[in-house]
């Protein structure tokens, strides 16, 4: 998906922030980087999941959401 972020899969249309990265939303790379820099895909689900929550994402949505970020170029195998 060319119009997402590489690392959370949120439509750049959807991106409220000004992106410093063509691969990556404003929320996942901020300052010339990646925010999460860890590797543990459960651990960024969770984090991204309480994120949409604190925005007011519906939880089913924001389980959803979470559950499809395995999807991501970044972090598949």
């Amino acid at each position: 998906m060319e119009n997402a972020c590489e690392s959370c899969l949120m439509p750049f249309a959807k991106d409220p922030g000004t992106r410093e990265s063509d691969k990556y939303c404003s929320y996942c790379f901020r300052n010339g980087e990646l925010c999460y820099k860890g590797n543990d895909l459960k651990e960024f689900q969770k984090i991204a999941y309480q994120n949409m929550r604190a925005h007011g994402t519906n939880p089913l949505l924001a389980t959803f959401f979470a559950y499809m970020i395995r999807y991501a170029k970044r972090w598949k195998k």
